[in-house]
């Protein structure tokens, strides 16, 4: 037989399952009597649950949004739904919530039971996502141990492999995930160099090593990723000034490729890098809007070049257009 607590908690799972219950439904499903619901529904009225009757022969019991949340009760199909929903809403990029649906995640895999668990792990095991081209991959068991270093406020040992293939330990104190759009980045504080992004399909292994760290005055985490991912491959950095307010500056340079700075109301500073000065020049006339180059002197006279170079051919190109027909005939035929 259920014990008190048991019950009320399954009580309260079935008074949420559905709008409406007899005491008779309800005695069946638990397999107590009438008296016994009736003086359950007695109890969660004490502890605050808004439980109302209805008389009649086709009365019952409802729970009713009131001052206090029931606990989510979940049986094991329910909770596979819910867990196997909240991995997609993450790993996914749901605009706007995959850092709430991961935090979700994480937290209801601490207390599947083992069996529910071990499916939601053959779910990992099967499920493919298409990627974007040239995107690495997180493995979903590293981007929830990552999760839980963040929150865990844990100094951690991190195995990393760089963008050239080399692998290093580095301790580091975690301090949150960034998604954008199409990768994930870790970022925390390394403890020899500062801050640092780290690519998370590039963390090979995540050792904790007990100790507790605070955190103090720490970067924006997005402006952090945004200026590591625009300006730390490259040997170059530029920085030019665009006639647009913030958003629009944002959807013409993505948040990936430039770091942007508002430059009051209506204009925005971007600092971009890129591998030569001419190739930085090629990609600012590809943007074909109206900008300056406030620094370096080098990109600012590659784009220069650029764009007499492209004027001269456009010149050559029309007067070739105008001159006359040399191999046509000047004679007129009646």
């Amino acid at each position: 037989m259920l014990s008190a607590s048991a019950r009320l908690l399954r009580l309260l799972s079935l008074l949420a399952a559905r709008p409406s219950w007899t005491c008779g439904e309800l005695a069946e499903r638990m397999g107590v009597t009438d008296r016994t619901v009736r003086r359950d529904v007695a109890k969660l009225r004490e502890l605050g649950y808004s439980v109302d009757a209805e008389a009649g022969p086709w009365g019952g019991y409802r729970l009713r949004a009131g001052s206090r949340v029931p606990p989510l009760i979940l049986d094991d199909e329910e909770a596979l739904a819910v867990a196997v929903g909240l991995r997609e809403a993450a790993f996914g990029g749901v605009s706007g919530g995959d850092q709430a649906a991961l935090s979700a995640l994480l937290k209801l895999r601490q207390v599947l039971p083992a069996a529910v668990a071990e499916r939601l792990g053959e779910w990992d095991e099967a499920f493919v996502r298409l990627p974007w081209p040239q995107e690495a991959r997180v493995r979903p068991g590293m981007l929830l141990e990552l999760a839980a270093a963040c929150r865990r406020g844990e100094r951690v040992r991190l195995s990393y492999c760089d963008g050239k293939g080399r692998s290093t330990v580095r301790d580091v104190d975690p301090y949150r995930l960034v998604h954008t759009g199409r990768r994930w980045y870790f970022v925390a504080r390394d403890v020899a160099r500062g801050w640092r992004t780290f690519r998370a399909d590039r963390v090979e292994r995540l050792h904790s090593t007990g100790e507790q760290v605070e955190i103090t005055d720490p970067p924006d985490p997005a402006e952090l990723v945004s200026h590591n991912t625009a300006n730390g491959p490259y040997p170059l950095s530029a920085r030019i000034r665009l006639p647009l307010p913030l958003r629009e500056a944002q959807r013409l340079i993505p948040p990936t490729i430039g770091t942007h700075h508002p430059d009051g109301p209506e204009a925005t500073v971007v600092d971009i890098g890129g591998p030569t000065p001419e190739g930085l020049a090629h990609y600012l006339l590809g943007l074909a809007t109206p900008l300056q180059v406030l620094s370096p002197d080098a990109v600012r006279d590659a784009l220069i070049d650029r764009t007499r170079e492209l004027l001269a051919a456009h010149t050559v190109t029309e007067a070739a257009h105008q001159m006359p027909d040399s191999s046509s005939s000047s004679d007129t035929f009646h």
